[in-house]
């Protein structure tokens, strides 16, 4: 099993979850963050004065999934949150030892 954790722009949910939910991929936690990496903010202009925005905000996606699943997700979150400018994200992936539902008490991938 792994974790698939990926950083994108938040108007490019829509579609990541779109992709995913194409190659059957219906579960995900969505958290809206902050940060960045070489697009290191911008400056904005407000009421008159300028100020630098340091943190952009971004969206993280955690996805769990089987082993068995990982390019095709992967080339499906790649594929929609591309825009081809700096600043399109990045995909992390993470092994997870165990995965337990609570409701049922189930184990391994049928947790998933």
């Amino acid at each position: 099993m792994k974790l698939v954790t990926a950083i994108v722009k938040p108007f490019k949910l829509d579609d990541v979850r779109e992709a995913l939910s194409d190659i059957g991929i219906h579960g995900m936690t969505v958290t809206e963050v902050k940060g960045f990496g070489r697009q290191k903010g911008h400056t904005e202009l407000y009421r008159g004065a300028e100020y630098v925005v340091d943190f952009l905000p971004k969206v993280k996606i955690d996805i769990a999934i089987a082993s068995e699943m990982l390019d095709q997700v992967i080339e499906a979150i790649r594929s929609a949150a591309h825009t081809g400018k700096i600043g399109d994200g990045k995909i992390f992936v993470s092994p997870i030892e165990q995965t337990i539902r609570i409701r049922t008490s189930e184990s391994g991938k049928e947790a998933l």
